[in-house]
């Protein structure tokens, strides 16, 4: 990958992984702050402009998960990827609903370590692109490529305000309930949404929705999109995330 110049944060309070973790990052290209308690990077990430944050959940004082919950709460867009030996479904759902975009476990293997970061890294330049290119859009009378109303990747567009889908110029047909699960999908721009949230989304339509309702829907959101499912990833126990790269060698994609 090419180098880039972002700045990454680490909270570990082992030694020997956070100087690992800070040598892969920089290796990356990556400026580096490494703390062993939450507190002092809470108050750097008020500071400075991190792009990216590897977050231990157990830490001596304030535990990752809090901290993940804080720095959510400052509306910052940093890519938080938690590592940490807890690997039970709950503590995965749990970390992906506090606003982890990606969540890996100890002991963990590095390749698998790098293809997170990079794929972290991919979807920051998705995000910076699209804005980029709503921002540059000089014709009022027409709705900007991506913008917050409009958003187009791969051969596939949706248009929120106006309830569309197009799939190579071809209108794809949703129900309501899958409309609403493709544009959650899409608005979190490579993060993955549980099982949970996505029932929260839908639950007004008079219907038992449940974890079963949602599975149900992604498979027929897929079978109705055809060659541009392979987008849609499955994250087993936990829920679904819309891949900026369907080629991402860190997916763990399913069928249902």
């Amino acid at each position: 990958m090419e180098k880039v110049s972002y700045q990454a944060f680490i909270v570990e309070d082992d030694v020997a992984i956070a100087n690992l973790l800070r040598i892969h990052l920089t290796d990356l290209g990556f400026a580096v702050d490494v703390f062993q308690n939450a507190e002092p990077a809470l108050f750097l990430v008020q500071e400075k402009k991190y792009q990216l944050g590897l977050l231990d959940w157990m830490l001596p004082s304030m535990q990752g998960i809090e901290l993940l919950e804080k720095i959510r709460a400052l509306k910052c867009n940093i890519k938080i990827l938690m590592l940490t030996a807890k690997a039970d479904s709950d503590s995965i759902v749990k970390a992906i609903e506090a606003g982890a975009d990606d969540y890996l476990t100890k002991p963990f293997d590095e390749k698998v370590l790098l293809a997170r970061v990079r794929n972290l890294i991919r979807r920051l330049e998705f995000e910076k692109n699209i804005l980029k290119a709503a921002s540059s859009s000089t014709d009022n009378a027409m709705v900007e490529k991506n913008s917050p109303d409009r958003i187009e990747f791969n051969d596939l567009s949706m248009h929120f305000t106006q309830h569309t889908v197009e799939h190579k110029g071809q209108e794809v047909h949703l129900t309501p309930s899958e409309f609403k699960l493709l544009e959650a999908l899409f608005k979190a721009q490579g993060r993955v949404m549980s099982r949970e949230q996505l029932i929260s989304l839908i639950q007004g339509d008079d219907v038992n929705v449940t974890g079963r309702t949602i599975d149900t829907h992604v498979f027929a959101l897929r079978k109705k999109l055809g060659s541009w499912a392979d987008h849609i990833e499955t994250i087993r126990g936990v829920g679904y995330r819309v891949l900026v790269s369907a080629s991402d060698p860190s997916s763990s994609a399913g069928e249902l």
